[in-house]
């Protein structure tokens, strides 16, 4: 949706032992979105974890080094990956919580080794006001909603501002759900780190389980003791999940916005803009307060 990806078929002296090495995937990324010095600090991200020994896929070099060209008289950058085949688990079995977990904290200690000054901090400011104020100042929003949605947005950040101001930021996936983790021959590996940020820990580890039942709230915890075996982990953060929740509906809906014109996203998302839409979108912003205001 973001980028524009293609499997390339390269022609090779001998049939390789593994099938997917005759392929690269090139990935072209979307013009304006990214400055190259942001791209790079994904790449940099994914070499560290790679060299690190996490699973994940790191972008190929060139042949002088480089990880990122420009096409010629264009302002697209594009890389390109090696294959890797896999599947979105179905239903996470209790040794692959275990494993999540403590893979979960070893990306987390790659990315707390460095820094990356140009990538996206996520905080109530940036998914929260700024694209607030891009969803009222291109007049998205009916009319008959725009001044609660306005307040319901304005009240959640700036109640758990200081939450994550008191928060670390560091690396991290930044979207880590479980579409971006999948299943291959030699078992799990992380993908997308297209929208890796600077924030809590915490982000990355909710979007893996994102459901508010007891069920979830189990494996959860599980997750954490795993976790805990590699690395420390700052449960007072974990207060942070209904404000990141609601961050995240409010970022996707200005994400959407800003995309339209892409013939793309009214395909994907035909349900997108009308009077129904933002009032459910109310609705659970509505739902998000009223727990984040438990806590408060």
């Amino acid at each position: 949706m973001e980028n524009r990806v293609y499997e390339v078929e390269i022609e090779l002296d001998e049939a390789p032992e593994n099938p997917s090495d005759r392929f690269r995937i090139a990935k072209f990324y979307r013009p304006g979105r990214w400055t190259k010095e942001q791209i790079l600090e994904e790449h940099q991200f994914l070499q560290d974890l790679e060299e690190a020994e996490i699973p994940v896929v790191a972008p190929l070099k060139f042949e002088n080094g480089e990880t990122l060209r420009k096409l010629d008289d264009i302002d697209v950058w594009y890389t390109l990956f090696p294959k890797r085949g896999g599947r979105n688990p179905d239903e996470l079995t209790n040794f692959q919580v275990d494993q999540i977990g403590r893979l979960l904290a070893r990306l987390h200690a790659v990315g707390a080794s460095r820094q990356a000054p140009h990538r996206l901090q996520l905080s109530p400011q940036t998914y929260g006001i700024e694209n607030l104020k891009y969803l009222v100042d291109s007049r998205v929003l009916p009319a008959h909603i725009e001044q609660s949605y306005k307040q319901t947005v304005e009240t959640i950040c700036k109640t758990t501002a200081p939450w994550f101001e008191a928060a670390e930021v560091q690396r991290i996936h930044g979207d880590s759900h479980l579409g971006n983790l999948l299943l291959g021959s030699a078992g799990l590996f992380w993908v997308d780190f297209d929208d890796m940020v600077r924030g809590p820990c915490v982000q990355d580890v909710w979007l893996l389980l994102p459901g508010r039942d007891e069920y979830t709230v189990r494996q959860r915890d599980q997750m954490l003791e795993a976790y805990c075996q590699m690395r420390d982990f700052n449960y007072s953060t974990l207060r942070l999940i209904e404000p990141l929740r609601a961050l995240r509906f409010v970022h996707f809906s200005a994400w959407i916005s800003k995309r339209w014109e892409d013939p793309a996203f009214p395909r994907a998302f035909p349900q997108y803009g009308d009077a129904r839409y933002w009032e459910q979108q109310l609705m659970d912003l509505r739902e998000q307060l009223a727990l984040i205001q438990q806590d408060a």
